[in-house]
């Protein structure tokens, strides 16, 4: 790749992401490459070399090409610098300026080059930001962000993963200052069309929720008023903060879950404030989250008593799966710290309870005589909750007695 690239003296480099990545000695998911050389040429020194290539309109525009070697996708594009923005696309010119190419990046670690010999090329602190903890915008952070209002997420994405201690002050400033920019997910705005798309802000918080510990980053996305645009109904962030805590003892970070627990205070008993919620759950539909999981486990969380009977605790597992009951747990822990042994117990039962297969059939309904149809179904389900309200004590045989006292009923009736 790399010497189809430079055959004709270019000097090519691995730029963004995969140097930070490497810097950090963590594997990068996306080789992107810099040169100065234009696409058409970029293409046609690659297919000479038998390198498969792909250019999407958009792409080669931007000066993208995507080649295909040895199983890997790689990115190469040409050195660009921005002629205007819109605050979220751009019209480029192609330059020759590595330079110039890194200044129009998002984030000091992001706009870091490293030549294929090693050799890295810095040219705003990037390396030192990285060993730090500190994620700084380029250049002027207003700048960056009205050139593209989504940077606005991606700062807080990029601070839950690499930052540390407390955030860069100035980005936080010019954030809150362009929080408005951003589109606003509620009942209210379902039929607008924003500037960004739900779905590329839904996929920057679904990332950064996803990171080992998104708590602080999340406190300071409602410090500023950018979380009020994601989740409106929002009333607090501590819920997350003790979510993070507990599973790191019961359960693998999923970032659905963290999103309900910044939803459990909107499923309290106010009918108004639950329409709210359920028109809202249809703008993260529409981003592609699974919104039914979302507000269910929240608002399940948010009616769930911690001295629940241990038969019943069975029982949801059984009816809920053992995943959906350990979220809803998981959350109403969250929530209600004051009862940590209850919880705690049924994160016991939840793991070491299996739950048994119901042992009928509808073949055993059709030998009792019951034509195919719902009824077959009715009967079964009503000798499954008696199975159930029962704690699954009663074997086959008692199924099937009772299976037959319901269809001498129904043929009396």
């Amino acid at each position: 790749m790399i010497d189809a690239l430079t055959a004709e003296g270019a000097d090519v480099r691995f730029v963004g992401g995969c140097v930070r990545d490497a810097l950090l000695a963590q594997e990068s998911n996306d080789i992107d490459i810099g040169t100065p050389d234009p696409p058409e040429r970029v293409m046609a020194l690659l297919e000479g070399a038998g390198i498969e290539t792909r250019t999407v309109p958009r792409g080669i525009e931007h000066g993208t090409v995507t080649a295909l070697a040895g199983g890997e996708r790689y990115e190469i594009t040409t050195l660009r610098r921005d002629e205007r923005t819109d605050g979220r696309h751009a019209e480029v010119a192609f330059t020759d300026d590595w330079r110039e190419d890194a200044a129009r990046r998002d984030f000091t670690i992001n706009a870091m080059s490293a030549s294929p010999d090693g050799t890295l090329y810095d040219y705003f602190g990037g390396q030192e930001d990285l060993k730090a903890g500190r994620v700084r915008f380029v250049g002027v952070p207003a700048t960056r962000i009205a050139e593209d209002h989504l940077r606005i997420l991606r700062f807080f994405r990029f601070y839950a993963w690499y930052g540390k201690g407390e955030p860069d002050a100035d980005a936080l400033e010019a954030c809150a200052a362009a929080a408005h920019t951003l589109p606003l997910f509620s009942a209210e705005a379902t039929n607008t069309i924003p500037r960004i798309s739900y779905e590329r802000v839904q996929s920057e918080f679904i990332g950064l929720l996803s990171a080992p510990d998104p708590a602080s980053s999340v406190q300071a996305m409602w410090d500023t008023g950018v979380l009020a645009r994601l989740l409106p109904e929002t009333q607090r962030t501590e819920p997350l903060s003790r979510l993070v805590t507990v599973e790191r003892a019961f359960a693998q970070p999923d970032p659905i879950r963290r999103l309900a627990a910044l939803n459990l205070d909107t499923h309290e008993d106010n009918s108004e404030r639950r329409v709210d919620t359920r028109l809202l759950a249809g703008v993260w539909l529409r981003t592609g989250v699974d919104a039914g999981r979302l507000f269910s486990i929240a608002s399940q969380a948010t009616s769930l008593p911690a001295s629940l009977d241990r038969r019943v605790q069975r029982s949801l597992i059984y009816q809920s799966g053992k995943q959906r009951f350990r979220d809803v747990v998981l959350l109403a822990w969250a929530r209600d710290t004051k009862h940590e042994i209850a919880w705690r117990a049924m994160l016991e039962t939840i793991e070491h309870w299996e739950a048994p297969t119901f042992p009928l059939t509808g073949a055993d309904v059709l030998a009792r005589g019951i034509q195919e149809g719902p009824e077959i179904g009715r009967l079964l389900k009503a000798v499954e909750d008696w199975w159930i309200e029962r704690d699954f004590a009663p074997d086959r045989a008692a199924l099937l007695e009772k299976l037959d006292a319901l269809v001498a009923e129904r043929r009396r009736a």
